[in-house]
Formats: C-alpha cells, sequence, structure tokens
C-alpha cells in the first residue's frame, strides 16, 4: 500500500487582536480630540456661530519642548493693538516751557506690553499689533482689544475715568455688547477708575481697525484708560494695574463670568 506524501502545515488564520487594537485606539483619540475641543477649549457663550467658525478661532501654536508625537491642546488667539505705536505719537503732554513729558504712544505701549506678557503667562497666544500692521487686514481671532489713552490738556475736574466702545458694524451684536461691559467692569472694579460714557465718540465706534479685520469671526473693541492729565499717575506708575485690569476683562469675556454689581475701589494717588 502506498503511503500518503504528508501535507504541508497550515497556517493558522491571523490574529484579529493587533487590528481591533488599532481601531479602538484610533477611536479614542478621535473622540478626546472632540471632547477637547467642544469642552475644554470652547467655555459656554464665547462662540455661538457654525462649527468652522469656532476651529478658526483656535489656532496654534507649537512649543518647542512637546514631542513630535504629541498634539498640544490649542490656544485662543488675541489682538492687542498699541495705539498710535508706530504710525504717530498720539496725544502730546508738554509743560509751561513748551517742552514734551510725555507722549501717548508711549504710554499705550507700555500698558500694552504688559497685557500681551499677563495673557500669555496665562496661555494665550497674543499677537502684538501696530496702529496700522498690515495683519490688521482679515485679522481673525477671538478678539481684538486696541488700547488708547485721552488729552493731555486739563479739559475740567470731570476729564478722568477710562471710555469703552465696540465696533459700531460688528455683525455680532451681543458679543460684542458682552466684551465691551466685560472690560468697563473689571476695569474699573481693579483701577478705581471712572467710566467716562459721556464722551465716547463715533471716532471710537468707526475705528479703522473695526473695518480691517474679520468681523464675521474677530470681536473688537477699543479702550481709553484714563486722560494723560488727570489720572497721569496711575497711567504712568501703575501701568501694572492698569493692566490687570484689560486682562481681567477679556478673561471675563473668554469665560463667560458673570458681571454682577461689585463694590468699586476709589484710585487715590
Amino acid at each position: 500500500m502506498d503511503t500518503p506524501s504528508p501535507q504541508p502545515p497550515v497556517a493558522p488564520p491571523p490574529s484579529r487582536k493587533p487590528q481591533r487594537a488599532r481601531i479602538l485606539q484610533t477611536t479614542l483619540s478621535v473622540a478626546i480630540l472632540l471632547a477637547t475641543l467642544f469642552t475644554t477649549w470652547t467655555p459656554a457663550g464665547l462662540f455661538s456661530s457654525s462649527l468652522s467658525e469656532k476651529l478658526s478661532l483656535l489656532l496654534t501654536a507649537e512649543p518647542e519642548d512637546v514631542p513630535a508625537a504629541v498634539t498640544p491642546y490649542p490656544q485662543l488667539r488675541i489682538g492687542i493693538v498699541a495705539g498710535h505705536w508706530g504710525n504717530d505719537s498720539g496725544a502730546v503732554c508738554r509743560d509751561n516751557s513748551g517742552q514734551v513729558t510725555l507722549s501717548e504712544v508711549n504710554v499705550n505701549l507700555r500698558i500694552a506690553n504688559l497685557v500681551q506678557e499677563k495673557l500669555a503667562e496665562k496661555g494665550f497666544l497674543v499677537d502684538l499689533l501696530q496702529e496700522l500692521d498690515p495683519r490688521l487686514n482679515g485679522y481673525r481671532a477671538a478678539l481684538l482689544v486696541s488700547i488708547h489713552n485721552d488729552s493731555c490738556d486739563y479739559i475740567d475736574d470731570n476729564a478722568t475715568g477710562f471710555k469703552v466702545a465696540a465696533a459700531m458694524n460688528t455683525r455680532d451684536t451681543n458679543r460684542a455688547s458682552r466684551l465691551t461691559e466685560c472690560l468697563r467692569n473689571r476695569y474699573q472694579a481693579v483701577t478705581g477708575l471712572p467710566f467716562h460714557a459721556g464722551s465716547i465718540t463715533s471716532d471710537m465706534r468707526e475705528y479703522h481697525a473695526f473695518n480691517e479685520i474679520d468681523s464675521t469671526v474677530t470681536i473688537a473693541a477699543i479702550i481709553e484708560t484714563g486722560f494723560l492729565n488727570l489720572d497721569r499717575e496711575i497711567l504712568t506708575q501703575h501701568p501694572d494695574m492698569v493692566a490687570d485690569g484689560v486682562v481681567q476683562g477679556i478673561e471675563c469675556f473668554i469665560y463667560n463670568e458673570n458681571i454682577e454689581p461689585t463694590s468699586i475701589p476709589t484710585f487715590i494717588p
């Protein structure tokens, strides 16, 4: 009787465990990313429009010490304009002999630099912009605040305090109103300066940058942090306090904080 030739061994079917593991890993990664975008980095009430707008605001910066395989969390972009910087001096203060003692642009830039530093320390991506910065054309960010100051001239004893105005042409009046109210409330609480609403002008509401930025996305406001005459001491001797007021107003808007009547301190020189 012939002996049957031995059959070659049959390889076992490939294991599906690695494939399933890869699918599970991918699914979890996508879920974590979506959860991060919609919960961690989108405070309630900050964004009210389409998903594409929300994602466009989350402009990322790659930290140098983060490995390539690790995706860093996105950062909210904020624009800070130092009024008159790179263009002109703004208001100019002179002594009795006509010598220049102070210029608005220098005060604005000092405060704007402090605001940028404080926001960056809190994890935001901050652009410090000049008055006529070319980056303002089509600028897209969560918000933009332009920092200015009022006249050096003595007008009367009521010419003290700060002013805040939003863009007249804003397409989202609710969010624009929210930003100005946050700035007004927090700035006044920190500095003790009064809100000088009576002298808000059309020049503030029609500030040129409001027409240059992408207003479909970027909510913008302008703040005059004080008068260079009667408020000179707080503006020049306590710029850190002034910057804190602006920063807290921005955080109030971003984190959708409550705006409640507070006990407002009075700045005493």
